[in-house]
């Protein structure tokens, strides 16, 4: 469990990498996929707006209708009534069904074709049985019109509706952003000429430069030059990596502060991010389409709604009434089983719970995986940005002289390595300038190539060297600069002698043990992947008591972890925050990304955590079974309701025969307390 073989890893991404040249037939049609997925974030927007305007087209329309209808009238004491009325109250409900009501006629039929019914469903088959109803009502059916019952019941389904598609974020926009990562031109070499091109025009073999801080537009091999490269987005290595002439270094990876030359090896579709933008794609298409829990309510219901209204019609038949009164107590059972309040129930909670989370710092984008957070039972980190800070730090620094003491040392080593643009320069140069120590001037600096640097400060020669240079030198590397830990260690020389040390490494965050902790005793396996060296990945999980680690471990190898703890039968959270998290953070039950990683990591993820901070972690998931609680609560009282008013509106029960007024009333009343129920979460989530 602890690690992969290194030489398994090979042969398995050698597989892959065929398997994905199979699947994929052009670098283009990437660019039209982000192009889609562009069209489909605003397509969501303007569905917001177009059940804003529907909600309120049908509210005004609503006002006119139950001042028309007489069981209002009968219930608050008044009289309307005009030649006609009947009429114009058919024409302003037939707009309100057909207007107000078309997303969930459409809906109906789409769940019908994916063989899903659910909320739209239902909704779908109450307000048509009662317009179908009450229409034949007004043209010389005898019975009373349940136009009411209709138009509250689509303004309030829109409502409810477009409170939750306001709290829930669009859809992902993951490969946009993957194609995105690169840039869109590319430096071609042509002799002396350097030309700017389109990076879709770049050919195998062509020779590319890679100006200081630009990212690298393709795959390729170092032809001049060398560098600091940034490839943490990528591969969630965290240490900046040295490239120089024969180097591999991959597209979308942030050159350092030399420029380089680069011969193009893979573009397009061929290129690593290209296999990236694959791997979630295919993780996205399958993850399962598990319906959230007011679908499940509203399938049974559905299913209860038409046994019910069907058994009724069949049995008045059956007993001798007339059709009238056998068809109007269908039409009533049938219009009762579909609760008002169902339609509150669950997007009340869910806008709530979207608020407080995000006042929190969690950002829910997939609502079935926030509600299904309450099932984890295992959780797998990336480790680089996640339970560490993803950066180069100072972890320890001493003094191996009694002439000058450790700060003294840290403040030489600073001054010299302030002229340096290298990661672990720049790591000693930020805790000594934190400390407030006093940098002094150097004289006479020069870079030692990949050995370190050396300078002179008040007269005297001062190097900080790597432990390579110590040992052409002969010089011993003292007891207390050995380390098991993923540590990178620099010596200081002063004069030639060794008079100290400083050691740096990705630190861990001070937030990460005790969250791990709450997570253990919630009963969770909890396993790390990352694409950092083995020594590192040990050190981390040694230090965290994790579970189990993999180390050395590339993208699609993440999503095989997943698949593999999900064959076991857990339910599976991943924690990420880099493009090389992107496939697993689709493919894990639950994805969750640390908001100081790539929008990538975002976009794929369920649920994101604005503050990177592992213990929001252990919050979701009481955040999660709060919510859930809720909305199981809310869901008993929107439907307990129906429970006693559909056996009574059956009129089966002698004496006992439901008045829609009396219904009316109930309904209101289960809709108010499920509204003051969803309001109670806030007091949970808070405390």
């Amino acid at each position: 469990m602890e690690k992969h073989n290194h030489d398994h890893q090979k042969h398995h991404h050698h597989e892959h990498g065929s398997e994905t040249k199979k699947s994929h037939s052009s670098g283009h049609q990437t660019n039209n996929k982000s192009d889609h997925q562009h069209g489909h974030h605003d397509h969501h927007a303007m569905m917001i707006e177009d059940f804003k305007k529907r909600f309120w087209i049908s509210l005004v329309l609503t006002v006119p209708i139950l001042a028309l209808s007489h069981m209002i009238q009968q219930l608050l004491g008044f009289e309307l009534t005009f030649f006609g009325d009947q009429y114009v109250l058919f024409g302003l409900s037939t707009i309100v069904f057909f207007y107000g009501g078309w997303p969930f006629l459409k809906g109906l039929w789409d769940e019908l074709k994916d063989k899903n019914p659910g909320m739209m469903t239902l909704i779908a088959v109450a307000i048509t049985v009662a317009y179908v109803y009450s229409s034949a009502v007004v043209f010389g059916l005898e019975g009373m019109d349940f136009f009411w019952e209709l138009v509250t019941l689509i303004v309030i389904m829109l409502l409810g509706h477009w409170i939750e598609m306001k709290s829930v974020m669009g859809a992902s926009r993951a490969l946009e952003l993957l194609v995105q990562m690169m840039p869109s031109e590319a430096h071609l070499v042509q002799g002396d000429q350097i030309k700017d091109i389109k990076v879709d025009e770049l050919k195998t073999e062509d020779i590319i430069l890679i100006k200081a801080n630009e990212k690298i537009p393709a795959d390729g091999t170092v032809v001049e030059g060398e560098s600091h490269l940034d490839e943490s987005m990528l591969t969630g290595e965290s240490k900046p990596v040295k490239k120089s002439k024969g180097d591999q270094v991959i597209g979308g990876s942030v050159n350092g502060s030399q420029s380089i030359k680069v011969k193009v090896s893979k573009t397009g579709k061929e290129s690593y991010l290209n296999k990236v933008i694959t791997l979630v794609e295919e993780a996205q298409k399958a993850k399962s389409k598990t319906q959230n829990l007011a679908n499940v309510a509203a399938r049974w219901l559905t299913f209860i709604a038409i046994g019910a209204g069907t058994i009724t019609l069949v049995a008045w038949i059956i007993l001798g009434k007339p059709l009238d009164f056998a068809l109007e107590r269908m039409v009533t059972v049938m219009v009762i089983s579909c609760p008002h309040a169902l339609g509150l129930a669950i997007p009340l909670v869910v806008a709530i719970s979207t608020a407080v989370s995000a006042s929190k710092g969690l950002l829910i984008r997939n609502r079935t995986a926030f509600e299904n957070a309450r099932k984890i039972t295992a959780m797998v980190f990336d480790k680089t940005g996640t339970l560490t800070e993803g950066k180069f730090g100072v972890s320890r620094y001493e003094s191996l002289t009694d002439d000058i003491d450790k700060e003294e040392l840290l403040a030489f080593a600073a001054s010299l390595e302030q002229q340096s643009e290298h990661p672990i320069a720049q790591g000693i140069v930020k805790v000594a300038k934190e400390a407030g120590l006093t940098l002094k001037k150097v004289e006479n600096f020069e870079s030692l190539t990949a050995k370190g640097i050396q300078g002179k400060i008040d007269g005297q020669n001062w190097k900080v060297v790597s432990p390579g240079y110590l040992k052409e030198n002969n010089i011993n590397i003292p007891e207390q600069a050995g380390s098991d830990a993923a540590e990178t260690i620099v010596f200081v020389l002063l004069e030639e002698k060794l008079i100290g040390f400083i050691a740096l490494s990705d630190q861990i965050r001070e937030e990460s043990p005790k969250a791990i902790e709450t997570l253990r005793e919630k009963g969770m396996k909890l396993y790390m992947a990352t694409g950092d060296n083995e020594k590192t990945a040990k050190a981390v999980s040694d230090k965290l008591g994790l579970d189990g680690y993999y180390g050395e471990v590339l993208p699609h190898q993440k999503v095989e972890i997943i698949k593999k703890l999900q064959k076991e039968g857990h339910f599976v959270a991943m924690t990420g925050d880099g493009v090389n998290d992107a496939p697993a953070l689709a493919q894990a039950n639950v994805g969750i990304a640390v908001g100081s990683g790539t929008d990538v990591a975002a976009e794929t993820a369920d649920i994101i955590l604005v503050n990177s901070n592992p213990k929001d972690i252990a919050n979701l998931v009481l955040f999660g079974r709060a919510t859930y609680n809720k909305m199981i609560q809310n869901l008993a009282w929107a439907t307990g309701y129906n429970a006693i008013a559909l056996p009574l509106a059956t009129g089966f029960i002698p004496g006992l025969v439901i008045s829609p007024a009396i219904g009316a009333v109930f309904m209101s009343l289960s809709t108010v307390i499920v509204a003051i129920n969803a309001q109670l979460l806030k007091r949970k989530m808070i405390s």
